[in-house]
């Protein structure tokens, strides 16, 4: 039974969503706790540091996307309200996020929550990548007006 339990922790840990640092920090932290929890406790170490794991790792996670959102709405709020009203972003919006630290996944994330279809010329893929947007995003936009 113990076992079921472990496995069932570890699936859930596993299927969490990595698109934003809480996310990571839970299956990060579920991670790392349930292996150390299993070479200190056996079994049932494994599913107490699984899951003090991914409490940890959880609350860090949401204190860095918290960061994230105060450095969007100290350096760019503009593109933030854009964000928080799901409406449609511009290319300098992803130039802004990616210039403010946001990681790929979570610039990635945001493009297709808000439903935005980019149809990039040459001269704006240039631009993206001459202000630092990424490759994995800038094929993501691509991508977006196929």
């Amino acid at each position: 039974m113990k076992r079921l339990w472990l496995l069932a922790g570890i699936c859930a840990v596993l299927f969490c969503s990595c698109e934003s640092k809480t996310g990571t920090g839970v299956l990060v932290g579920g991670a790392l706790g349930a292996g150390t929890g299993a070479i200190i406790g056996g079994g049932e170490g494994a599913l107490i540091g699984g899951a003090v794991g991914v409490i940890a790792g959880g609350l860090v996670g949401a204190a860095l996307d918290e960061q994230d959102r105060k450095i969007m709405q100290q350096k760019s709020p503009q593109t933030l309200q854009k964000l928080d009203r799901g409406d449609h972003l511009s290319t300098d919006d992803v130039k802004e996020m990616s210039k403010n630290g946001l990681s790929d996944s979570v610039i990635i994330s945001q493009i297709e929550a808000t439903g935005t279809r980019f149809t990039l010329n040459p001269e704006e893929i240039i631009d993206l990548k001459n202000s630092g947007v990424s490759q994995k995003v800038i094929n993501y936009m691509i991508q977006t007006g196929k």
